[in-house]
């Protein structure tokens, strides 16, 4: 009774307090300790009921977070499953030479955060603006979304070889629109995301193609475009077409005939270097080369006109 007398000195008074400390002394206890630890249980620690409840609220948060992480990562498995789904069925499309259905299918989903989409609908923009009946309006707009995609797709994903080469191309495309100092200007990036890419993948064959017409642009650049590169760049990009062909039969041989433009530029690279008899070789395969797009038949024309020049 004594402990319980100091501890009644330091609570405060309420009536028939001083009574519960002697009822909830634990039957047979004479010294009340039983009573005491009730007492601080109930008094001091406050009424056990909320305490009760604040735990089990605890453990529904628990189960509530715990729940929260399941379903969040289904959500995860079930948004990757279906960005799978959306790439096979683009990369069907792309296949099949339906790039106005693979556009249409990819910019439902401009909003992505994924880079391997992102850099698929760069591509399908780009190659809506290729199209013949695509308007010089309607080409600009597309060509200037199609590097924001790109740029999008890289930031996403720095490792993405595919990202690196697109970033290239729409770059590429772009400096149609802003003159000759932006063009060579960018030259230095467009090389350096090709290289990139073909260090990410070596056995991609596009890249190292695009390489190639990386050199051979540079090789064949006109007099006065060299004057103007000359006066606003110290170090002005260049390059020859031994180096360009260099890069269209190392493409080849990562992956024959995969692209009907890389046979065609080997025939016109051959003919730069005066090599009628190659040149008739690789155009020949680039004018039977089968048309699955409209850039195929266009080489297809372009291959037969220069055969009918040798």
């Amino acid at each position: 009774m004594a402990l319980s007398s100091r501890l009644w000195r330091f609570l405060p008074l309420r009536r028939g307090a001083h009574r519960s400390v002697c009822q909830l002394a634990r039957p047979g206890d004479s010294h009340g300790h039983g009573g005491v630890r009730a007492f601080l249980g109930s008094e001091v620690i406050g009424n056990t009921r909320p305490f009760k409840r604040g735990l089990l609220f605890s453990a529904l948060s628990y189960l509530g977070f715990e729940t929260y992480q399941v379903f969040s990562q289904a959500a995860v498995v079930h948004a990757t499953a279906k960005v799978e789904e959306i790439l096979q069925q683009a990369d069907y499309l792309y296949e099949s030479g339906e790039t106005e259905k693979l556009y249409q299918l990819l910019t439902q989903y401009k909003e992505s955060e994924d880079a391997e989409l992102l850099w698929r609908l760069a591509r399908a923009s780009r190659d809506i603006a290729q199209l013949s009946k695509t308007s010089e309006e309607e080409k600009k707009v597309l060509v200037y979304e199609a590097l924001e995609y790109a740029k999008r797709a890289l930031e996403k994903n720095e490792s993405s070889f595919a990202a690196h080469k697109w970033y290239a191309i729409c770059i590429s495309d772009v400096g149609d629109y802003e003159g000759i100092k932006v063009k060579i200007a960018n030259a230095y990036i467009i090389k350096e995301h090709f290289e990139k890419a073909i260090e990410l993948n070596p056995k991609d064959a596009t890249s190292i193609h695009l390489m190639g017409i990386w050199c051979y642009t540079f090789a064949e650049m006109p007099w006065y475009q060299r004057r103007i590169a000359k006066v606003l760049f110290a170090n002005p990009p260049s390059s020859t077409y031994e180096e360009a062909l260099k890069y269209f039969h190392r493409a080849e041989q990562v992956d024959p005939n995969f692209y009907s433009k890389n046979l065609l530029l080997l025939g016109k690279t051959y003919l730069k270097l005066n090599n009628k008899k190659l040149a008739a070789f690789w155009l020949v395969k680039a004018k039977g080369y089968p048309a699955h797009t409209e850039e195929d038949k266009q080489i297809q024309t372009e291959a037969a006109q220069l055969l009918t020049g040798l």
